[in-house]
C-alpha cells in the first residue's frame, strides 16, 4: 500500500492507481502505476474488480472508474523515488489480513477483503489498482 496526501492535506492509506496513458490497457496501466508508485515490478494474475464513483473537484464533479487487479511480484524493491508525480509519501508491505483496516476508502477495504479470500494461501500476490478518470 501507499500513503499520500489528499486534497485536504491529510495522510491517507490507499492502493497504487493512476490514469491510462496513450493506448494503454487497464492491465498495462496497473503494472506501470505499481512500478512508478512502489518500485515493485509485477504481472497481472487476476482481475479483482472495478470501483466506479464521483467526487467533487475544484470546480466540477469528476467521474472515476478504477480497475483493480491482483499482481504477482517479479522484481524491483520498495521505493517511492520513481514516481514522476511524487504522489506517494511512502510505500510498504503490509500483511494482507491487516490491509483492509489500513486503507482509508471503504471500496478499497472491500476489495482487499475479496483479494484475501481469493489468495488465502498465496502471499506472493499483491493488490494493485490501475484506472482512469473520466
Amino acid at each position: 500500500m501507499i500513503t499520500r496526501r489528499n486534497r485536504a492535506d491529510r495522510l491517507e492509506g490507499c492502493l497504487p492507481k493512476g490514469h491510462l496513458e496513450g493506448a494503454e490497457t487497464p492491465e498495462e496501466a496497473a503494472v506501470r502505476e505499481v512500478f512508478e508508485e512502489t518500485g515493485i515490478v509485477g504481472v497481472v494474475t487476476k482481475r479483482l474488480g472495478i470501483i466506479d464513483y464521483w467526487f467533487s473537484g475544484e470546480q466540477r464533479r469528476v467521474h472515476k472508474v478504477v480497475h483493480h487487479f491482483l499482481l504477482r511480484m517479479t522484481g524491483g524493491y520498495l521505493t517511492v523515488e520513481g514516481d514522476p508525480d511524487q504522489e506517494p509519501e511512502d510505500a510498504f508491505w503490509i500483511p494482507l489480513s491487516r490491509l483492509p483496516s489500513r486503507l482509508s476508502y471503504p471500496n478499497e477495504q472491500k476489495l482487499a477483503t475479496v483479494a484475501a479470500q481469493l489468495i488465502h494461501d498465496q502471499p506472493a500476490l499483491i493488490i494493485d489498482s490501475g484506472g482512469y478518470g473520466g
